[in-house]
């Protein structure tokens, strides 16, 4: 178990932060970024537990991955009368930089602190064991060197099938017979998307054609790219696809704008969060459903551990049976579908369906 969830960590640790994964049914992203919501960590006054959530590129405010562990955040705080801390990397920031910022939080009387994504799973390892009486956590984090630390956690989800429910309904959906992905990078985490959504799409209708890009083969910017990620869906709608699928965080904007120069027929999928509900007016009428990824969900198991003295400990998978992920039905495109869907759901949560974590 903890080979098939380190992910490949020696190629990961360059390559994996911010894919644009997190999030529930009742918030998301998509359009312009708006401004974060006022700061729960600011007017926290309890004397629970004390929490640390230190953000991935993007920070609050992205309408995705971070914006997901902060909801979940919220929760807690609300909860568990906790008072946070928080915290977020910048573009390009050197390693040392993370491991700072944790120290921080833990020197700052943090007794929980929650890396979001892959890029904190070096820091985490290296500060660990400097705060034996500190509980560690990181969203879709690996254990760099098995060395089994007794208070991390690593909370990873089962993104493919989530997406494999997306691809049935993009496949459904689609008129043309060809649908596309596009995702920010091109590593491992990124690849389980798209290996869920082709597979999807395929049972579904396995004579579809299935375009694929990605917008950065290496370069973490590639989630962070709204021109990216429209120009790499337009290339895909001008081959034919009229559904589109990113898995790209904040790149994804701009596959929503293709989606709507694409016009009446065409479609994009969201990820993370249900992205139909704070995408712009523009944009709704054009978004067929998103992959939710219960990022808020883990943050929160996450604190309620730490406040009932059973901290989560190494690896925990979110995945359909846990109601880690799923699909999105804001807006009613997939209403006359969603049984269906919902079979393919049951057949994999029941072991009858295996879906791929490689293209």
């Amino acid at each position: 178990m903890r080979r098939l969830t380190k992910l490949s960590a020696v190629a990961a640790v360059a390559a994996l932060a911010l894919a644009g994964c997190g999030g529930s049914d009742s918030e998301g992203g998509g359009g312009d970024k708006p401004a974060a919501s006022d700061d729960v960590c600011k007017t926290a006054d309890g004397d629970g537990p004390k929490i640390g959530l230190a953000y991935d590129v993007g920070g609050r405010g992205d309408q995705s991955f971070n914006d997901s562990a902060y909801a979940g955040l919220e929760k807690a705080v609300t909860d568990f009368d906790a008072t946070c801390i928080e915290g977020e990397a910048t573009d390009g920031e050197a390693e040392s930089a993370r491991e700072d910022r944790l120290r921080n939080m833990a020197e700052n009387g943090a007794t929980a602190i929650i890396g979001v994504g892959f890029a904190y799973s070096e820091s985490v390892n290296a500060v660990a064991p400097d705060f034996p009486e500190v509980n560690f956590a990181v969203i879709d984090g690996f254990d760099p060197d098995e060395t089994a630390n007794d208070n991390v956690a690593y909370l990873g989800f089962a993104e493919e099938q989530g997406s494999f429910l997306v691809g049935v309904a993009a496949a459904e959906k689609s008129k043309s017979g060809t649908i596309g992905f596009v995702g920010g990078v091109n590593n491992d985490l990124i690849q389980k998307f798209e290996a869920g959504y082709t597979a999807g799409a395929k049972a579904a209708n396995p004579d579809i054609k299935v375009e694929v890009a990605y917008i950065q083969e290496s370069d973490l910017a590639g989630f962070g790219d709204p021109a990216g990620g429209k120009a790499a869906a337009t290339g895909e709608f001008d081959k034919g696809a009229d559904v589109v699928y990113h898995a790209a965080g904040g790149s994804g904007s701009g596959v929503f704008d293709a989606a709507v120069e694409a016009g009446e027929g065409n479609y994009a999928i969201g990820v993370d969060s249900d992205q139909y509900l704070t995408a712009t007016d523009a944009q709704k009428p054009f978004i067929l459903t998103s992959m939710l990824k219960r990022v808020d969900t883990a943050t929160y198991d996450f604190a309620k551990s730490i406040d009932e003295g059973k901290a989560l400990v190494s690896y925990t998978v979110y995945d359909l049976k846990a109601d880690g992920v799923g699909y999105s039905k804001s807006g009613g495109f997939v209403d006359d579908i969603a049984a269906d869907i919902d079979g393919y759901k049951d057949k994999i949560i029941g072991g009858e369906i295996k879906v791929p974590t490689k293209p």
